[in-house]
């Protein structure tokens, strides 16, 4: 006969067990608490806040800082080699106010800007039209179209110098194949700016076309039926509807340009160097001048915080007029 099992005893000692160690536990996690450092990190990483602090310190970095620092030294006399660095107040502006080689370089830069925005827009719709309309080839003549705009500009100064050679220069060589004289594309002061101007079409509209053939096939289809049903004619639907849904994208692609255009200084800095005489000397090429051959880099900021007014003060300007014709 077995003996009977005492149950009883071992009841208190197996349930006590678990209830001492909770208590234990409960004791450690009420005197256990996150550092203030701890805590600070934890609400700052689950904020907003922390998905925009990256950007805001590359935005401050590179961005506000050399912005807030150029301003600085626009109102002192620092050279390149770090001499000087006194304050001189608005002695740098006054200076660059009455600078007659600012005024002109600005006027070169305007001009630049001038005749080189309208065919970047006219030349720009056209082809986008021409390849909208279902051209064969359409792949050959888009890549064609745009693959100038991929290429660096140290390549197109290149080879659009060898073309312009007043001796052995295809435009020439073509020119007196019709029994014209050759030009000096580069070297002539009535010239070289024109011949800078029809490199940087060439090498830009690319990108303007793109803009443009992205909107063309965002129009309608229904519009043109109903333009061709009413007995519109290819021009007519170009004038009546094509041009009117453009609009828009037009602005933008009038004010990228302008902007693009005022702030030239590669293909001229390449190409002609200013030259010939400063024919085609722009402003952000004479401020590098001053900047980094003539080591005033007081005055330099000082010009180019000038030169940023204007352009702010020209995209001030498109956007009044775009608000004002919408409304």
């Amino acid at each position: 006969m077995s003996a009977p099992t005492d149950t009883t005893g071992d009841a208190p000692r197996t349930s006590g067990t678990p209830r001492s160690r909770a208590k234990g536990t409960a004791g450690n996690a009420s005197t256990v608490r996150p550092s203030p450092a701890l805590d600070l990190w934890r609400r700052v990483s689950d904020s907003p806040l922390s998905f925009l602090l990256p950007f805001l310190l590359v935005y401050g970095l590179f961005l506000v800082w050399p912005l807030l620092s150029g301003l600085w030294m626009s109102f002192t006399d620092i050279a390149l080699n770090g001499a000087g660095g006194s304050l001189v107040g608005p002695a740098n502006y006054a200076e660059a106010l009455g600078d007659p080689m600012v005024w002109r370089t600005l006027g070169n830069t305007v001009m630049f800007t001038v005749i080189t925005t309208v065919p970047l827009v006219v030349v720009a719709l056209a082809m986008a039209v021409l390849v909208h309309t279902g051209m064969p080839g359409q792949w050959l003549w888009r890549l064609s179209f745009f693959l100038p705009f991929l290429l660096p500009v140290a390549t197109v100064a290149l080879v659009w110098n060898f073309l312009y050679i007043e001796d052995f220069g295809l435009f020439n060589q073509a020119l007196r194949a019709f029994g014209a004289e050759g030009l000096g594309w580069l070297t002539d002061d009535g010239v070289a700016l024109w011949s800078v101007a029809l490199t940087t079409v060439w090498w830009t509209v690319g990108f303007n076309f793109l803009l443009y053939l992205a909107a063309l096939q965002s129009i309608p289809d229904h519009l043109y039926e109903a333009a061709a049903l009413d007995g519109a004619g290819a021009w007519a639907r170009l004038r009546y509807v094509t041009v009117p849904q453009l609009r828009d994208i037009t602005v933008v692609v009038v004010l990228l340009q302008i902007l693009a255009s005022l702030k030239v200084f590669d293909q001229i800095y390449l190409m002609t160097g200013g030259g010939p005489g400063d024919s085609t000397r722009s402003l952000l090429l004479y401020i590098y001048d001053v900047g980094f051959t003539g080591y005033r880099f007081g005055y330099s900021a000082a010009v180019s915080y000038l030169f940023l007014a204007i352009v702010l003060l020209v995209a001030v300007v498109q956007l009044w007029l775009t608000t004002r014709r919408k409304a």
